[in-house]
């Protein structure tokens, strides 16, 4: 099978990864001691590769939209309590089965369709149980019998400090630091809503059986927005940007009725129609569309995928992944597109007894009765005695608003928080009130993105076989190296101080070069190919006479003659334009 530039794909994992390693963008990490599967280094490449996806997410979703969208950075440990709130201590799992003879561990869901190819995504353990029982699934090992599937917890144990009560854990996802800190970041953004807040950073998972190289890994950063948003009014204000542009979409009544092939269809049909619930997530999922292009993916290779009710984490009502195709494993996860809510915020007042509420002051003011519960003291501590306080302490509990289900629905004594009470104690009041504010929890849209994941995603778009030639075809921003600068002649000196000169003036100037004096001209342009550099700058005769250099484009081959004392210009030009034809559309 063939990809678009008729490289085997079979092949194509292999060659990407051997570059990778050879030409310093990532290896697997520990190698001298046998490496550990799910953690990979960046080298040199890979950093200055990573850094500039890291940069352009950030240009796209934070530096276009700076009057919704701040950025923070919170602890990667978090205590106990702060997942317990957010149920990852509980629900963040991943089913597991253990082999009785060599004792290896799996992931039972990968391993079953591995085996019978049949989906296993939401089915329970004990589903997963019959299933490795009725089709003998063994070790693939050493074909031993399997155990009964359980649940393996993903979080990353660790204490703090050193007492072993006190309970941490890595973070698995950068989101709980920003709903933690909600309160904070709206009062120094003296209240700003809605708002959006993002955050990039390190996260850990500890998977059970890590695969395919870069795209699932232990330790990875992330790339998060948690969109704050007025349940009552989800109106997005930006959505003109991009309600014409279309996106490819795989609903999920078009997976329950086994249709494969997503349809595209305009942002602002998917919201009238309600493919899409929120605005606010109908616009930050076009905005990922675009994100994706920007990295040199096609549009015909992008689409999102709504999980089905089973599928959803437990925080989300709606979610949608954006999926991209690479050559060996096909359709991937890139970004995860999630309706959380008020699931976050909700469970962290409840958990931390603060508030998180936000509060809202209403176009014209209401009135509202508002009813109190009125008691005799004296008739209390004269029928009660000893027991009086106990009553208090139960009244004290009782939503006034609520207090005629109690006397309603009994006769005689009436039990409230397991106290009875006699109901001749108690009157209800209503008085109304007029109300110019109200109070509300926020809900939550959230886009979040792997840098590792997009990273092995440009390096599988951009490898190109021409020939004998590879080269990789980075889009100019996120080239690891703009410029390569190249003397025709490695012993003319005259050549090599002006190359030299520009080197270290477009270093002065902030792009990316490098310097390359050895070997033939032809050979240089091949190294500068194979490790992605859009421009070669070559300083030859001509140069030394009149001050002009020839610029080589990495895709075409073709060259163009300018002044030396223009290059640095040219090169922020072409490289900001090309940029610009993707974002412009999302412009402030």
């Amino acid at each position: 099978m063939k990809d678009g530039d008729n490289i085997d794909v079979g092949d194509k994992y292999d060659k990407i990864m051997k570059l990778a390693v050879r030409r310093g963008f990532y290896w697997p990490s520990y190698e001298i001691y046998g490496g550990v599967s799910g953690f990979f280094d960046l080298g040199p490449l890979g950093v200055r590769l990573k850094n500039n996806i890291v940069g352009l997410w950030r240009k796209v979703f934070i530096e276009l939209h700076q009057d919704l969208v701040v950025e923070i950075e919170t602890p990667i440990i978090a205590p106990e309590v702060v997942f317990k709130a957010s149920g990852h201590v509980e629900s963040f799992t991943d089913p597991i089965v253990e082999c009785v003879r060599c004792g290896r561990k799996f992931r039972a869901d990968h391993l079953i369709e591995a085996a019978v190819n049949i989906k296993t995504e939401g089915l329970s353990v004990d589903e997963l149980t019959r299933i490795i029982r009725e089709n003998d699934i063994r070790c693939p090992s050493c074909q031993g019998p399997l155990s009964e599937v359980r649940t393996f917890n993903l979080l990353f144990k660790t204490t703090i400090g050193p007492y072993s009560d006190n309970v941490g854990y890595l973070r698995p996802e950068a989101a709980q630091g920003m709903f933690v800190s909600f309160k904070r970041v709206r009062e120094a953004m003296r209240n700003r809503f809605p708002i959006g807040i993002a955050q990039i950073g390190r996260v850990s998972r500890n998977e059970i059986s890590p695969r395919q190289g870069m795209i699932r890994l232990r330790e990875f950063t992330i790339m998060e927005i948690e969109f704050f948003f007025d349940p009552d009014d989800p109106r997005c204000d930006l959505l003109y940007r991009v309600e014409d542009r279309k996106i490819n979409i795989l609903t999920a009544d078009m997976r329950r009725e086994e249709i494969q092939e997503p349809q595209p269809i305009k942002i602002s049909e998917a919201v009238d129609d309600g493919v899409i619930k929120i605005p606010w997530q109908a616009y930050w999922m076009g905005v990922s569309d675009v994100f994706a292009e920007a990295l040199g993916v096609d549009k015909d290779n992008i689409y999102f995928e709504e999980k089905l009710p089973h599928e959803r984490a437990h925080y989300a009502q709606q979610v949608f992944d954006q999926m991209v195709k690479v050559s060996r494993w096909g359709w991937i996860e890139i970004s995860g597109h999630a309706y959380r809510t008020d699931y976050d915020l909700s469970r962290h007042i409840k958990f931390s007894n603060q508030s998180l509420e936000v509060v809202k002051t209403l176009d014209k003011p209401m009135k509202i009765t508002e009813k109190k519960i009125k008691i005799d003291k004296l008739k209390i501590i004269e029928r009660y005695g000893g027991e009086s306080s106990k009553i208090f302490r139960a009244l004290s509990k009782v939503d006034p608003s609520e207090i005629h289900r109690y006397i309603d629905n009994n006769t005689g004594k009436i039990l409230i928080n397991d106290v009875e009470i006699d109901p001749d104690i108690i009157v209800v009041e209503e008085h109304e009130k007029e109300i110019k504010t109200v109070k509300f929890i926020p809900h939550v849209v959230e886009p979040s993105f792997g840098a590792e994941r997009l990273l092995y995603i440009v390096l599988d778009n951009s490898y190109t076989e021409d020939g004998e030639r590879v080269l990789l075809r980075f889009k100019p921003y996120i080239a690891p190296i703009h410029v390569a600068v190249l003397p025709l002649l490695e012993n003319d000196e005259s050549m090599v101080k002006i190359a030299r000169g520009i080197y270290k003036k477009l270093i002065a100037n902030g792009v990316s070069a490098i310097y390359d004096s050895s070997g033939s001209i032809g050979r240089r342009y091949a190294r500068a190919d194979e490790i992605g550099v859009p421009y070669a700058v070559t300083v030859d005769h001509q140069t030394i006479k009149d001050g002009t250099v020839t610029i080589r484009l990495r895709d075409d081959r073709s060259q163009i003659r300018i002044s030396e004392k223009d290059l640095i210009s040219w090169i922020r030009k072409e490289t900001e334009e090309q940029l610009w034809r993707h974002l412009d559309n999302i412009m402030m």
